[in-house]
């Protein structure tokens, strides 16, 4: 990794927010599940949630990469989902056109909040509905009176990101140091992170211009074949049984 490519990645990380996110209900179309997650990566959300059927996958030419960018964590059911933006004290918001619906601009983003987009045709399920604190629409003054989901979803996080960013939001860091050090090593160093998930290694510590930092031991296992690396620490296992 270059210090150029440091730089670029450690900006980047510094702008994410940690305590704002998206949760996609039964988004089963792939190119729309990617057009989210890419707008998420775009706006600075660090984390994305989704419940979706086993057949449904990333397209990872839509997403452009920001699925590497993106933490995902995937539920169950839209209960648990709930549950974890509810101990994160995240104010829940589900897209749905109600009497008690507000509109999506009057909203405080500035506050942690969890926004969940439902199905494209069924939108979101009843008890997304009656799980979440406040209903949101975008107005529309045409026929149609709804919005392509992840369409949808690009105007509310554009919207939060406006608010965030008056606010001084993407000023102030809120991404653990750890996990900029562990996204630095796996986007920026791939080949060793692939050679480090083979062999069970430890992430090494990534240095101010992007270079790797660890002992000579840790780079002597990293030469050795993962069977190479298993004897030689049974060697030792084995010689430190006999030596105690």
């Amino acid at each position: 990794m270059t210090p150029e490519r440091y730089q670029r990645i450690r900006r980047i990380l510094n702008r994410r927010q940690t305590d704002i996110t998206v949760c996609m209900e039964q988004v089963h179309k792939t190119h729309n599940l990617s057009a989210v997650m890419r707008t998420c990566d775009a706006i600075g959300v660090h984390q994305v949630h989704a419940i979706l059927d086993e057949k449904t996958r990333l397209r990872k030419g839509t997403s452009k990469g920001s699925h590497l960018w993106l933490r995902c964590t995937h539920h169950d059911t839209i209960a648990d989902a709930v549950t974890e933006f509810k101990r994160q004290k995240m104010q829940v918001l589900v897209t749905h056109l109600s009497d008690d619906a507000v509109d999506f601009r009057d909203i405080d983003y500035i506050q942690p909040t969890a926004i969940i987009l439902g199905h494209e045709k069924h939108g979101a399920s009843d008890e997304a509905i009656a799980l979440s604190d406040k209903r949101i629409i975008i107005p529309m003054m045409g026929m149609v009176q709804s919005l392509n989901v992840s369409v949808a979803g690009a105007l509310i996080l554009y919207e939060a990101q406006r608010q965030r960013q008056l606010a001084g939001m993407y000023d102030t860091p809120q991404l653990d140091e750890t996990i900029c050090q562990q996204l630095m090593f796996e986007r920026g160093h791939t080949k060793l992170h692939e050679q480090c998930m083979k062999k069970g290694l430890p992430y090494p510590a990534i240095g101010e211009q992007g270079e790797v930092i660890a002992d000579e031991r840790w780079w002597q296992q990293m030469q050795l074949t993962p069977e190479a690396l298993a004897a030689l620490e049974a060697e030792e296992e084995e010689g430190e049984e006999i030596e105690f």
